[in-house]
């Protein structure tokens, strides 16, 4: 740390300023003399220039001196009860600025990766890992303990205490603490106990952690844009730390998994997907950034909470919620570049379908409701031919729920069979059938109809009741995606047995709370010959002697290794058939022993390597469509995801 601090100050004072430290002497003894510039455009237009010439000195702690005690400073002298410069006020018994309400502070900081500031770090700290001749070289003697654990110590440690919680909410607590504290260390866990950790970082304990958000808030994860940062958002963009950003996940937080608007709360969304973009799919987490868009919540709860952390107003609507949809777009490609990739996360049905069709032109963007269920279902669906046989066009679709997820994945579903085909989608449209809170959707209601609904309204007399539509249909494949609980009663699960020998029964609905029905009462009504998966992870069931393992079609199969595909072949736009192509890949990544099992997805254990496999597939189809900006294309692209991959192992320190 800095012993002594001397700032000569020109410029602006009010700017927040970019730091670069220099070597301005040579090193000698334990102390070497830095100059640091502080350079950041004002308003003007004009950058504003500082610069603080500072004694490195591992064992002491940040001084701001005056200007004319500079030469004192450098000498190692003291000064005492001096004017402060920067407060207007004078230093109180400990030598900190002592300020009135007249007379502010400044919080200037100058640190380096030495003693405390490098334990502090979560990027940089390696806890008690470091080594010997680190701790020597790092001022770190005596801030820790005497004893050396390795990484795998460490992380065995980590996971005897998780597993020792028995409520899932504070294991997420627990996993987030170790985040702020250790980076690399909370990715290692993660990467390693993938099976058992997913459940708790992100579906289904995030959702009861955004519910809660404001209770167990303890720092910022994210960057907050709210109604009031209208007209600066690109300036609240750069006040972020990290500048080589590839990969934001933003959410307005209206419409969070199937719980509803959670406001400014539903941050951990955000959080957690950009957390499986690194665990998952290897992105750097200095090249990720959750942004959470405040425009209100109209949820009375939360605007009664006196711990909710958001703006406490209703929504914005209209013309004020898009100019600021647009700001926020905008800045981001002129901060960050063409190249950025945007997740829209988690907004409602009016939104979402709205800005994926706005910004998709212009813009690399995502919709992981719409586009990443749609694959990794249509994946599912794909293996699931292994089982039950024929080829999709074979077969008839039964969505229950018509919102961002159900008519994104009939609407890939449709894509799919028109390309195995050659069928206009218009005609492989007819073989799927889409349930509202209204009934089946019809032809007779399609003038009432939101438009991304009207292309499923077949001709078909009313049906109020999903077990009806059931009977009447008669499909092979049954999906829901409602977000409403148990309405694949017994009567539904047993009508869709009574007429295949094989029925596949999707229950996608997130939290396990609000799946349409478990894993044990499909298995149980179908006496064992249901297909399933579900969208939150069930336990494996008994049923007359054989146990049966569900798959889960959780979207963490496809975006991570989307997002890598897009990343590594310097996309500027997604395609449908990079969609298509991430699916076939997780397709061909189930092995004969999975659907031995009945598994229709592979397991989680081995998620890297499938998702390399999706990335080499994704930046395969970016190249052929011309859309890749990183040329020239690798030669064997499975091989060059691989090498692009975040690696959690400690890097040892000079």
């Amino acid at each position: 740390m800095f012993s002594s601090y001397a700032l000569a100050r020109t410029g602006h004072l009010s700017c927040n300023p970019c730091t670069e430290l220099r070597p301005k002497v040579s090193k000698g003894g334990s102390s070497c003399v830095y100059q640091r510039t502080f350079v950041r455009c004002c308003g003007n237009g004009a950058p504003s220039r500082r610069v603080a010439t500072a004694s490195l000195e591992a064992r002491n702690s940040v001084v701001l001196k005056e200007p004319e005690a500079m030469e004192g400073a450098l000498n190692g002298s003291a000064v005492v009860d001096s004017p402060s410069a920067v407060s207007g006020g004078v230093r109180d018994t400990y030598g900190e600025d002592r300020a009135t309400e007249d007379q502010l502070l400044t919080p200037w900081t100058a640190s380096v990766a030495s003693g405390n500031s490098l334990l502090r770090d979560p990027r940089l700290n390696k806890g008690l890992a470091f080594t010997e001749k680190e701790r020597d070289a790092h001022y770190l003697r005596g801030l820790l303990p005497p004893v050396f654990l390795t990484q795998e110590i460490q992380e065995k440690k980590l996971m005897t205490n998780l597993r020792q919680y028995q409520v899932p909410l504070q294991r997420y607590m627990a996993m987030m603490d170790l985040q702020e504290r250790n980076e690399r260390l909370f990715y290692k866990l993660l990467i390693d106990n993938v099976e058992e950790l997913l459940p708790v970082v992100y579906t289904p304990t995030v959702g009861e952690a955004c519910q809660k958000y404001g209770s167990i808030f303890r720092r910022p994860q994210g960057l907050y844009i709210s109604l009031r940062e209208k007209g600066k958002i690109l300036e609240v963009l750069k006040n972020w730390p990290e500048r080589n950003i590839e990969v934001i996940v933003v959410t307005d937080g209206e419409r969070i998994l199937g719980l509803g608007d959670l406001g400014c709360q539903g941050m951990g969304i955000p959080v957690g997907k950009l957390a499986l973009y690194t665990a998952l799919g290897g992105v750097r987490p200095s090249a990720c950034l959750p942004v959470t868009i405040d425009v209100g919540t109209n949820n009375e709860n939360l605007l009664q909470d006196e711990f909710y952390i958001g703006l406490r107003q209703k929504r914005a609507r209209g013309k004020e919620y898009a100019e600021l949809i647009e700001e926020f777009m905008s800045a981001v490609k002129q901060n960050y570049g063409e190249r950025v990739l945007v997740q829209f996360e988690d907004f409602a049905n009016h939104n979402a379908f709205e800005l994926l069709t706005k910004y998709s032109k212009s813009h690399l963007v995502f919709n992981d409701d719409i586009q990443g269920t749609a694959s990794v279902v249509l994946a599912g669906l794909i293996a699931s031919l292994k089982l039950v046989g024929g080829t999709l066009a074979e077969h008839t679709f039964l969505f229950f729920g018509a919102g961002e997820a159900g008519t994104g994945i009939a609407e890939l579903i449709a894509l799919q069979m028109s390309k195995e085909t050659g069928v206009p989608i218009e005609e492989t449209r007819k073989k799927i059938w889409l349930v509202d809170t209204k009934g089946l959707i019809v032809s007779s209601r399609k003038e009432s109809l939101q438009h991304f609904k009207q292309p499923w309204a077949h001709d078909h007399e009313p049906v109020q009741d999903l077990l009806d539509a059931v009977k009447m249909i008669k499909p092979t494949v049954l999906i829901g995606s409602s977000g409403v609980p148990n309405k694949f009663t017994q009567d539904v699960v047993e009508a869709m047995a009574s007429f295949n020998e094989k029925p596949v029964i999707f229950a996608l609905s997130n939290p396990t709370s609000n799946s349409e029905c478990t894993a044990e009462q499909a298995y149980t009504w179908s006496k064992g010959r249901a297909i399933f998966a579900s969208g939150s992870p069930f336990d494996p069931v008994e049923y007359e002697g054989q146990t049966y393992t569900s798959g889960q079609a959780n979207n963490a199969y496809i975006f991570p290794g989307f997002g890598l595909g897009l990343v590594m072949s310097g996309a500027i736009r997604v395609h449908d058939d990079m969609l298509l192509a991430a699916s076939e890949a997780l397709a061909e990544q189930v092995t004969e022993e999975n659907f031995e099992k009945g598994l229709i997805y592979p397991p989680f254990t081995n998620i890297r390597k499938i998702s390399a496999n999706i990335a080499a597939k994704v930046a395969a189809k970016a190249y052929e469509l011309g859309l890749s900006g990183h040329l020239p294309r690798p030669e064997n692209l499975v091989e060059y995801a691989e090498s692009c991959m975040y690696s959690p192992v400690y890097r040892s320190y000079r």
